[in-house]
């Protein structure tokens, strides 16, 4: 497998200024996998080995039955069961019982797509600190960006090395944090509205933005660090 098929140019998502970019990054790194995989992957021996012994989770496995290549996962799955009914069903009198419960917990716990994306981003975010440290426009775009969701603000700071960004750190560390702060400061506002609206007193006095409206969702999004599928 292409080791860049599930990354993107990082000027490219900072262009944009709409909702967290970590959550783009995943959104469009997501989108390329899945179509990948039912697309060119379907070619490649080695991917199909690595499919038939590890599968997908529930989440990617919805995304694919959404897609128009059904016959490309009916082939896909065909062998992978083919694979769990030899390793964990087939009548070997040597392996125990708890040794199949263990082959298929390993199984139902792992993703094809979720490991090649997580992959993918460890790389991105690598890149966000390294072209913030060297490219001034990019600092721009971080800088303004409306927001970081709460998960990837976390990931952000984790990860962050001193050693690497020994010029930008605590500018990037500062901007990162007066992003996230004002956002979280906004959606109180904006929730705390919405609340109101239901009050009989308030209901009808004035009429409600978009962003109230729909400040629930934003919150939700915020703390998990999703948008809405």
């Amino acid at each position: 497998m292409r080791e860049d098929i599930c990354t993107i140019p990082i000027s490219e998502i900072f262009e944009e200024n709409d909702g967290c970019p970590i959550c783009r990054m995943y959104e469009r790194a997501e989108k390329r996998i899945v179509e990948y995989i039912l697309g060119d992957a379907m070619m490649e021996p080695d991917i199909r080995i690595a499919t038939n012994k590890v599968g997908f989770c529930q989440h990617h496995y919805d995304k694919m039955l959404s897609t128009r290549g059904r016959l490309q996962l009916s082939l896909m799955l065909q062998t992978h069961i083919d694979e769990i009914n030899k390793g964990i069903f087939s009548k070997n009198i040597f392996v125990p019982a708890s040794k199949k419960s263990g082959r298929a917990a390993k199984i139902s716990e792992s993703c094809f797509i979720c490991d090649k994306i997580g992959f993918g981003l460890s790389r991105m975010i690598e890149t966000i600190y390294r072209t913030y440290e060297n490219e001034r426009d990019f600092r721009e775009m971080f800088n303004s960006q409306p927001q970081f969701c709460l998960p990837h603000f976390e990931r952000l700071v984790a990860e962050f090395d001193k050693k690497k960004m020994k010029k930008y750190g605590s500018e990037f560390l500062q901007n990162l944090t007066r992003i996230t702060t004002d956002y979280s400061k906004t959606l109180y506002d904006d929730i705390s509205e919405y609340c109101t609206l239901y009050d009989y007193r308030s209901r009808d006095e004035k009429k409600a933005s978009e962003e109230v409206l729909n400040s629930v969702e934003n919150t939700v999004n915020f703390l998990t660090g999703r948008r809405g599928e």
